[in-house]
């Protein structure tokens, strides 16, 4: 576009005597027409101006001198013998008008070529003229850039509609040519330029090469020329502003002079002195303005002073550099040992270098390279430091290494250093301390850090629902978990497949059968249908809950019919169901229908059909089922050697009784308080009396206290022996 102003507002201008004597008088154009005589195409034309005139395009006899007016193919501009030495001067002023129409008439020639190959030299010519001559005329109406930026220009009344839309065609092809010449002659000046050059030399040795390097230079080099402009167009429009304001000046100048005039030989007139008269003083402050904002208004100075403070923050910083006596102490630090006091030595380091907090995290890092308990210690040291400038951030991030390791002392320390400094946690850090609590089982703190986080107006996440209601799960309280799992659905979160499952395993341990039906009615409204492993806790449920044919029927409708294959832990539970209500032919009837679609037991079956036969006495067949165990390459569980003692201790097999004892002694802190009260009833009755009353010490050792029935138990057992080591020693 600037060439476009320039053509518009410069060169056109003298376009007028240019042409007229270059191509002026229109008579020649007139003498060339009574020449014509062989018709070419009346599609050139319209039907008014040219037409008639120009009805045959072929000369007779042309008139040698006007060659000397159109372009040549080795020429670049228009030339004339003829020419005066005021023209050359002329020409050489208007080079960038020679330059538009010499290759508007190479580019034209070739077209008009093109379409009439069979016309001569002198014809081209003769239509080239006269296409040269309408673009002056046009151009000294000063519709240039209006034609050129429309689309498809307006008619002309002397060509016709295709030759005029491809007169102005190639005159916007030949200006953008133009404008790609100039940028091109000015890129290779800018790509000279001392700045392009020095960053070129830069990149260079950081070790840019080859295209990356020839393409960082003419981006440079095209902002450099795309600044240049810029700055050329608002100078541009800086001189048309003082132009405009000087005339406004220069008539209000007048103006004043003639009223000074009228004053001065008034004063003279009357004897008094000549009035000065200067410029008006300016009343108030300069108002400065970019792009609509008043930069002049005080708050922007409020304002680069905060953005300069907020640089100074988050501006990367770097460390001071450490030498001397400083680089001694500071290799001390790191090769310190962990049951060192790390204090004397930071406090020495802290005086020789004044730290900052940039400094005081260079320290940390590299200890955490190092050491990390190192790390730790040191860490939790630099809090105190008034130079690392301690914030909330800082602690949260040691709580949560620590919490990560289940250091919950550790957590404690810090936490109580916290509060001492008047700082209290924050989102994250009672986030942090949720997390650590649930997963070390602490409820009662970890629903304090809960409410810290309502007190501050903060919901809970999922993640922090979901480590709630596991610890409620892990603690046996699935009550609880369930209420959160309902507020969370109250507050559209959608409880995962893990909660749910956590559920229905607690309700199931605890056999609490309607809770665990609901749970899995829940899980199937939610979009998690029923699978082997929920239908395997719902009949884990009514195992311990005691209702065998409830869990008879979830085994057949929720497994066989569903088209499941029962595993090892699914049959196990319904057999353990039956054990307990001493259904013996329909566990075997069971068994016995699964052999047939080829089920073979698993460990866990036979686990618990040897408890079962434990119970009953019948110990060879639970010696077989235990080698049977012993063929799978697998242990027998506990209960398996809580039966076991039970069963040989009632039989009196001294040996293998107190081989099943020792094994279970062994795992003491297994036990519960019936497995424990199950020892001690078969020992008694076996007769084994010292191992009973080693039992019930180990009992209360573990903090269970004996029911009542094992009292009363124990009261005869031991009432009727002291009664017959009485009776013995009357007779002796």
């Amino acid at each position: 576009m600037y060439l476009k102003h320039w053509l518009s507002r410069q060169t056109i201008n003298g376009l007028a005597k240019f042409n007229g004597r270059i191509l002026s008088p229109y008579s020649y154009v007139y003498k060339i027409s009574s020449a014509f005589t062989t018709p070419i195409s009346r599609s050139i034309y319209s039907s008014g101006g040219y037409g008639p005139t120009f009805h045959n395009l072929t000369y007779s006899k042309l008139d040698p001198s006007l060659n000397r007016y159109i372009h040549s193919i080795p020429e670049t501009k228009l030339n004339d013998s003829r020419t005066d030495p005021e023209l050359e001067s002329d020409d050489s002023e208007d080079a960038t008008m020679n330059e538009f129409l010499s290759r508007f008439v190479w580019i034209m020639r070739g077209k008009l070529m093109e379409v009439y190959p069979e016309c001569n030299k002198q014809t081209m010519d003769g239509m080239l003229l006269i296409l040269v001559q309408k673009v002056v005329s046009e151009m000294e109406k000063g519709d240039l850039e209006q034609m050129l930026d429309a689309a498809v220009a307006t008619p002309s009344q002397d060509f016709s509609e295709d030759l005029w839309k491809t007169v102005w065609e190639v005159s916007n092809l030949v200006l953008n040519d133009m404008k790609k010449a100039r940028n091109k002659e000015k890129m290779k000046t800018f790509l000279q330029s001392e700045e392009v050059k020095e960053m070129s030399r830069f990149a260079g040795e950081i070790g840019i090469r080859g295209d990356m390097l020839r393409e960082l230079r003419f981006k440079w080099a095209r902002e450099k020329m795309e600044e240049s402009e810029f700055y050329e167009n608002l100078e541009r429009l800086r001189e048309e502003a003082q132009a405009e304001e000087g005339e406004e000046a220069q008539a209000k100048g007048v103006e004043a002079v003639g009223n000074e005039e009228v004053v001065a030989d008034d004063s003279v007139g009357d004897g008094k002195k000549e009035m000065v008269v200067s410029l008006p003083k300016r009343h108030g402050k300069i108002r400065y303005k970019i792009y609509g904002l008043d930069l002049s208004n005080p708050k922007w100075t409020e304002v680069a002073d905060k953005v300069h403070e907020r640089e100074e923050i988050v501006w990367p910083q770097e460390p001071k550099p450490i030498s001397g006596k400083c680089k001694i102490v500071t290799e001390n630090i790191l090769t310190m040992k962990e049951e060192d006091d790390p204090s004397p030595l930071l406090d020495e380091w802290a005086e020789l270098l004044q730290p900052r907090r940039i400094d005081w995290i260079s320290l940390l890092d590299r200890l955490k390279e190092n050491n990390a308990h190192l790390y730790l210690k040191v860490a939790e040291l630099v809090l105190s430091k008034e130079s690392f400038q301690t914030n909330t951030l800082d602690y949260t991030k040691l709580i949560d290494v620590h919490a990560k390791e289940n250091r919950l002392e550790d957590v404690e320390r810090i936490l109580k250093k916290m509060n001492e400094n008047g700082i209290s946690p924050d989102i994250l850090t009672s986030t942090v301390l949720v997390h650590m609590y649930c997963k070390a089982g602490n409820l009662e703190s970890a629903n304090v850090a809960l409410e810290g986080l309502r007190s501050q107006g903060i919901k809970p996440d999922m993640k922090i629902y979901s480590s709630m209601i596991m610890a409620y799960v892990n603690a046996g309280k699935p009550e609880k978990g369930k209420s959160l799992m309902e507020e969370m659905e109250m507050r559209d979160m959608k409880p995962t497949k893990e909660i749910y499952m956590a559920l229905l395993q607690a309700y199931a341990e605890c056999g609490h059968i309607d809770e665990a039906k609901l749970i899995s009615r829940t899980m199937d409204f939610a979009g998690f249908p029923p699978s082997l492993e929920s239908s395997t806790l719902l009949v884990k449920a009514c195992e311990q809950g005691g209702d065998a044919n409830q869990a008879r029927k979830i085994f057949d409708n929720m497994i066989i019919e569903a088209g499941y294959r029962p595993d090892d832990r699914c049959t196990s539970s319904l057999i353990a169901a039956y054990e307990k209500k001493n259904m013996l032919d329909k566990a075997l009837d069971l068994l016995l229908q699964l052999e047939k679609d080829g089920f073979e037991p698993g460990v866990a079956t036979y686990n618990v059909l040897v408890v079962w036969l434990a119970n009953l006495q019948l110990v060879d067949e639970a010696e077989q089922l235990l080698g049977k165990i012993a063929e799978l390459g697998e242990a027998p569980s506990l209960g398996v050697h809580i039966g076991l003692c039970d069963m040989y201790a009632r039989t009196r097999a001294e040996k293998k009784a107190l081989q099943a004892l020792g094994v279970v002694e062994a795992n003491k802190e297994q036990l519960k308080r019936e497995d424990f009260e199950r020892i001690i009833k078969g020992l008694l009755d076996g007769g084994f009396s010292q191992d009973a009353q080693r039992i019930q010490d180990l009992m209360a050792s573990q903090g269970f206290s004996a029911s009542y029935d094992l009292e009363i138990t124990l009261a005869s057992k031991f009432a009727g022996r002291q009664k017959l080591t009485s009776g013995r020693r009357s007779l002796r």
